[in-house]
């Protein structure tokens, strides 16, 4: 390929490119906050469509339109989520389930499983955020009675609720990449069975094992 065409390529490639420059850099900046974000970001992907003539104002009614309906959908999905989150609260059940635990084992390898099944269920079908601050303050101590950091503990948590979020029968993201694609939940789940375990595996080796969660904030110095 000529380099001609190389450097036309990367050229045209920039405004795109600084999509994600304007993004990260916004939030750590402190300019806007990360829902902030995703505004500016489909405001100046709508700007960069019609530079390169992807779409046309004849367009945009279709694209509204079928925008409102994926927000739609997504907006009652995450609704039904936070229903269920209040009612876990309201019921006390996250406390009933780390008392289950308790009673069960004082193994923490075993502990530590159990909590992972928890969070991958309850993660199928709540959002992460409520996830996060009703199971937090219930698991948090029982890791911290076993000597794991809070570091590690947030990445396993967080692991857990993210896998959640691609698994059905709730999972969020996947019905939104499904919508986007344009193709039915049942095919894309079968093509994603190898990686549900790669990144079941990924967990396990997270839960197990400090280094691969706390090397890197080691090494920066935010951890001491």
């Amino acid at each position: 390929m000529p380099a001609r065409v190389v450097l036309r390529t990367v050229l045209d490639a920039i405004p795109s490119l600084l999509l994600i420059v304007i993004i990260i850099g916004g939030i750590l900046g402190g300019i806007f906050t990360a829902t902030e974000a995703s505004a500016v970001a489909v405001a100046y992907a709508t700007v960069l469509a019609f530079l390169y003539k992807g779409i046309t104002l004849k367009d945009l009614p279709r694209i509204i339109l079928d925008s409102a309906r994926m927000t739609g959908i997504i907006a009652l999905m995450i609704g039904l989520s936070s229903i269920m989150s209040w009612v876990m609260a309201f019921t006390g059940l996250p406390d009933l389930i780390a008392g289950g635990i308790l009673s069960l084992t004082r193994n923490k390898y075993v502990i530590l499983v159990l909590m992972n099944v928890i969070l991958l269920v309850v993660g199928t079908f709540m959002d992460p955020t409520p996830a996060v601050l009703i199971f937090t303050p219930i698991f948090l101590p029982i890791c911290q009675t076993f000597g794991m950091h809070p570091v590690q503990f947030g990445i396993m948590v967080s692991m857990n609720l993210c896998i959640g979020t691609i698994t059905p029968p709730v999972g969020s993201i996947l019905f939104t990449g499904c919508k986007v694609g344009r193709v039915d939940i049942e095919s894309v789940v079968k093509e994603l069975l190898p990686y549900f375990a790669a990144i079941l595996v990924t967990l396990l080796l997270v839960t197990y094992i400090p280094a691969i969660s706390m090397a890197l904030p080691t090494a920066a110095g935010l951890i001491k």
